[in-house]
């Protein structure tokens, strides 16, 4: 079970979930330092905002997480032990320029990045950076509208101008947007958007998502001329739909499924506006404005890659009674899928669809893919003598590489793997830190207390031997139960 000579393993983390340090250094608000914990969260993350600052009463986890942002010197040693090829991690928008639209960056926050990126070539470890990951300074919230506004578009220019100009030499991996397809799920953790009542929400979602698709473009332009040999990549929360059964009209609706999230990268790939995408806004009614030279743009400056996440594959069906049947936490709706199991999240287990879902990709794209997030989030308990043992975390990644590994013999292009949460941080979809995902143990809890102390879990060994063996420990591996 060998896998490409220079295979990128490693890991994963975002700005706003880790680096804590919200207000250091000149950094302005981030519109996820607006998301609270709690019973409130979902609907801010939806878009029903209703203030541009945080509230005393409520808690915001992304304002401390784990304190990378200290940290980072004895975190980067930590994945370095383990021998990661890659950390793919974050730039924070609002750290390189406060409000958005200044005209100078923060050079604090650019130091910030030049001491991060260092530390990981002094490991041999390759940074791969996503320019925005659910992130955007609120200022452009609260005074533009965020994606909204066309004027985003050049906003977003300068931004990538500065942090690509900076880099270029230290990052050659690059993403523009974090699960752009989230847009369409969560608006405001995807783009910033705040509805207010009697809005059409589906039109102005379309409309942002132009917007970006046209930043993402003009950012495959700006590093491309900057410097020829880069990489850059879009990013898919990525994930097979299955019909519930083979009644054609469930056929259907999962096809419709896949191509809602399809329809971002279908642009950013193949540099136009797919007829399914075309018929559906016609349908709903909706014109999406266009600038002159916006066709051309996006045609002439697709992607080099094509980054995704995969957790869980996704079923659906349009029979009423099984609709009733849903799971809980996904953000994607799902119906329970009778053949599988689930995360104590109840996020479908599937490894087999990380498999199917690199094959639906490369098939559909022709492209070199990046599995840029993978992992099982997981209540992780101190055993009598201190210990973690998460073994069902290394069932998960164990067969979810098996999957990997029969993608690359079915001929997909893979880059690598970079799993989600290598290290402990605070979850974006529930905002917990309980719900771990790493191969390192924070002692940071949801009530606020934890030293911050890191430890070793028992996976950090096994992903030390996977790595060290370029795959091949995997093979021997023994089947273990997924709690």
């Amino acid at each position: 079970m060998q896998f490409p000579k220079n295979f990128l393993w490693g890991g994963a983390i975002a700005a706003n979930q880790a680096e804590g340090a919200y207000l250091s250094d000149g950094k302005g608000l981030s519109s996820v330092d607006l998301i609270p914990s709690g019973s409130t969260r979902r609907a801010v993350m939806k878009g029903d905002l209703s203030h541009y600052e945080p509230l005393p009463e409520l808690t915001y986890p992304s304002h401390d997480a784990i304190d990378f942002y200290h940290r980072y010197k004895e975190d980067i040693a930590l994945f370095a032990e383990m021998g990661f090829k890659a950390l793919r991690l974050s730039i924070s928008w609002a750290r390189i320029f406060p409000n958005g639209d200044e005209e100078q960056p923060n050079e604090q926050g650019l130091k910030f990045y030049d001491d991060v990126f260092d530390e990981l070539l002094t490991y041999g470890i390759e940074p791969v950076v996503t320019m925005a990951h659910f992130d955007v300074p609120v200022h452009l919230v609260e005074h533009y509208g965020s994606w909204r506004n066309r004027k985003m578009v050049t906003f977003f220019e300068q931004y990538v101008k500065t942090i690509v100009s900076r880099y270029h030499s230290k990052v050659r991996y690059w993403m523009t947007f974090n699960e752009i397809n989230m847009l369409f799920h969560l608006p405001y953790m995807g783009a910033g958007l705040v509805f207010v009542e009697g809005e059409n929400r589906q039109q102005i979602q379309y409309q942002a998502a132009h917007h970006q698709l046209v930043a993402s473009a003009r950012a495959v332009e700006i590093a491309h001329t900057i410097n020829s040999d880069l990489q850059v990549g879009c990013m898919l929360a990525a994930a097979m739909t299955y019909p519930y059964t083979c009644n054609p009209d469930d056929v259907e609706k999962a096809m419709e499924r896949d191509r809602e999230n399809f329809f971002f990268i279908d642009v950013q790939a193949r540099g136009a506006y797919p007829g399914y995408a075309l018929r559906q806004l016609k349908d709903a009614g909706i014109e999406i404005q266009m600038e002159p030279g916006d066709i051309e743009l996006l045609r002439n400056h697709t992607v080099d890659f094509i980054g995704f996440s995969y957790y869980s594959s996704r079923c659906i069906s349009t029979d009423p009674e099984i609709l009733n049947k849903m799971t809980a936490g996904n953000v994607f709706p799902t119906v329970k899928n009778p053949y599988l199991n689930q995360s104590e999240w109840g996020w479908t287990i599937d490894p087999k669809g990380l498999r199917l879902t690199a094959n639906q990709l490369y098939d559909r794209y022709q492209l070199p893919l990046f599995i840029v997030e993978n992992g099982l989030g997981a209540f992780d308990e101190l055993d009598g003598e201190g210990n973690i043992q998460d073994d069902y975390r290394i069932a998960y990644l164990t067969d979810h590489i098996r999957a990997m590994y029969e993608s690359i013999q079915d001929g997909v292009e893979l880059i690598g793997y970079t799993s989600w949460g290598c290290i402990d941080l605070v979850s974006a979809s529930s905002g917990e830190y309980a719900k771990r995902y790493g191969y390192i143990y924070v002692d940071r809890h949801d009530d606020g207390s934890g030293t911050n102390r890191r430890q070793k879990k028992a996976s950090f060994d096994w992903y030390k031997k996977v790595i060290a063996s370029n795959g091949a420990f995997i093979e021997n591996q023994k089947h273990i139960k997924i709690k």
